[in-house]
């Protein structure tokens, strides 16, 4: 086996791939997203099961890769209470916008897939919300735990916190490029509209993984992304904002108000946390 103390990142990249290559599989091939079930859920079953053979196989405890019981119950809800609250001041700015121009009819609970193209599908019964809830648990369990669970604690054998950061939050960011890819394949997108497209989510995604990582840092858990993480997700397959002429036509500008808020909050914070130290 590679040297993953003195040379983590050549492993790093090579789950990263394993991870990728089912990513790719279910995508393009499995398409299960596109499904009744409404949820691209087998990689990242995957990339869970990817994680339980890499802790014990790199020597480490489940609390040394952030999921640590130590006041595990505050850091989700202090996640959660983030969630709720930059969501809120989303959803809040897009309904005031809708009705500065008479727009807004209401809101309506029901379920939808998440897509560049705008959300997807509308479900209303209790199965498909159970399905929702519980796939993006299987989301945030997977995502958290490989990326700022178990990449950061690897590249941290060799490097300094912020190194892993950033090398943990760029592989994120490049993770959420499919979408836009089998768009231009399916031909429901051009190859300007996906590149653009494309190049937003790497970089909100990166950003996302960033915020992710300090929030890991300050509370020394996962616990707190990972329940912050689930309301993003969550919250944007069930809640949408309808108007006189469509439904969540506002939808970037609200996930990235919300994403914005809450990103300047975890780094206010995480900076004064290190003024301190």
């Amino acid at each position: 086996m590679l040297d993953y103390k003195r040379n983590p990142i050549p492993i790093i990249l090579m789950l990263y791939a394993i991870c990728f290559a089912f990513r790719t599989i279910e995508y393009f091939i499995l398409r299960t997203d596109q499904t009744m079930i409404g949820e691209a859920f087998i990689h990242k079953l995957a990339g869970i099961l990817l994680l339980g053979v890499s802790i014990p196989l790199f020597r480490y405890s489940w609390t040394e890769v952030g999921f640590s019981p130590v006041k595990a119950l505050r850091n989700i809800l202090l996640g959660a209470l983030l969630g709720a609250v930059v969501f809120t001041l989303g959803y809040g700015i897009e309904i005031l916008i809708q009705s500065s121009t008479d727009n807004f009819s209401g809101l309506k609970f029901y379920v939808t897939s998440y897509s560049v193209l705008g959300n997807r599908g509308m479900q209303s019964s209790i199965l498909f919300i159970m399905i929702c809830i519980a796939g993006n648990m299987i989301n945030v369990i997977m995502e958290e735990g490989v990326f700022r669970g178990l990449f950061v604690r690897l590249a941290e054998e060799k490097h300094s916190f912020p190194a892993a950061c950033i090398l943990s939050s760029v592989l994120f960011g490049v993770w959420h490029i499919k979408q836009p890819l089998r768009n231009v394949i399916d031909g429901n997108q051009s190859v300007a509209g996906a590149f653009i497209a494309g190049l937003i989510l790497v970089v909100t995604s990166t950003l996302l993984g960033i915020q992710y990582c300090m929030l890991y840092k300050l509370t020394g858990s996962l616990w707190a992304g990972m329940a912050a993480h689930f309301v993003n997700n969550t919250t944007s397959n069930l809640l949408h904002v309808v108007t006189t002429s469509g439904v969540d036509e506002l939808l970037t500008v609200r996930i990235t108000i919300a994403q914005t808020l809450s990103f300047l909050i975890v780094l206010f914070f995480y900076i004064s946390r290190n003024r301190k130290e």
